[in-house]
């Protein structure tokens, strides 16, 4: 810790000490309505993933494995949504958005951690589906309690190792130019264009963690929906053929939301233009994303609506 502390003040002893973030736009007639839009945004993100957390909780019937990911992903979202979220709300009301250098890399850390570990959580959820679906006799042997724990341990340690590597080559870079953040965060990318040293190394390694996460996470994914596509083809019942793919609909929109928006945001900018469409496919991803993921897996599951009529009757009583 005291190594990283050293590094982070040699690296930033030259001149630059805070980042002023640009926000979303600088159009003065947008800073009003986007406020009070993204405000409503955090609130539903901040309430909703709160409430599928809860119900997990508090109904004994959503004791299962597929709860127990939905749970975890809901409580990445919901810690997701403060790390971002205040930052850009401050930008539509202050007339100068700063943040010390520490926040900015504290910013990054936990930014990085929750996306690297929500994408092994989908990826953990797609395995969960395969064996429910193809192996469903041997289920509750597979997605024994000790398994899914351990799929969530290794799901947020790679997120976490994913983070440190992130940040621990970001603080070794020198800023002693431009302080002006053309986003709404400390991002990779729009940090990695203020620095006055090279940063050759850092694009390398942020390639190579971001590559191996995409590669690995799409690859688990798309080999478990193979096997799930090729055991509904054989699937005699339009029963069974229905029910699988009612499993397997919310986590398909949800892969399909986040890869999706993701990707577009990272595709790398080459003019002013494509630098406003990254942002907003940004905006996607860590803010739209997480608000809609309580949505997907209560409004397409009959399983959360039950629990939500069982806990609006005890409260009544």
């Amino acid at each position: 810790m005291q190594p990283m502390k050293q590094m982070a003040t040699e690296s930033n002893s030259s001149s630059v000490t805070e980042f002023i973030l640009m926000g979303l736009t600088v159009q003065p007639e947008l800073q009003l309505p986007l406020f009070v839009l993204f405000l409503f945004n955090y609130t539903a993100t901040v309430l909703g993933n709160l409430n599928l957390m809860n119900l997990n909780c508090l109904n004994t019937h959503l004791h299962t494995p597929m709860y127990f990911f939905i749970f975890n992903l809901s409580c990445i979202d919901f810690c997701y949504s403060f790390v971002c979220t205040p930052k850009m709300l401050m930008n539509f009301v202050l007339e100068k958005n700063t943040i010390s250098f520490r926040g900015c890399m504290s910013q990054l850390f936990f930014f990085c951690f929750f996306v690297n570990s929500e994408c092994y959580v989908l990826t953990a959820m797609a395995y969960d589906r395969y064996v429910a679906i193809c192996q469903p006799l041997q289920y509750t042997t597979v997605m024994s309690p000790m398994m899914c724990y351990l799929l969530m341990f290794g799901s947020y340690l790679m997120g976490f190792a994913g983070a440190m590597v992130h940040t621990g080559f970001m603080i070794r870079l020198n800023f002693c130019d431009s302080n002006i953040i053309n986003h709404y965060m400390c991002d990779i990318f729009p940090l990695l264009q203020l620095s006055c040293s090279s940063t050759y190394v850092n694009e390398l390694v942020s390639s190579a963690v971001v590559g191996t996460i995409i590669i690995l996470s799409s690859l688990i994914i798309l080999v478990s929906y193979t096997m799930i596509l090729f055991n509904i083809i054989h699937m005699s019942s339009g029963k069974g053929w229905s029910k699988a793919l009612g499993t397997c609909g919310s986590h398909i929109i949800t892969v399909s939301l986040f890869y999706g928006s993701g990707l577009l945001a990272y595709v790398k900018p080459s003019s002013a233009k494509t630098v406003g469409q990254g942002k907003l496919f940004s905006v996607f991803y860590t803010l739209v994303v997480p608000m809609l993921n309580p949505l997907i897996y209560s409004l397409r599951n009959k399983d959360v609506k039950v629990a939500v009529k069982k806990t609006m009757k005890r409260i009544i009583r």
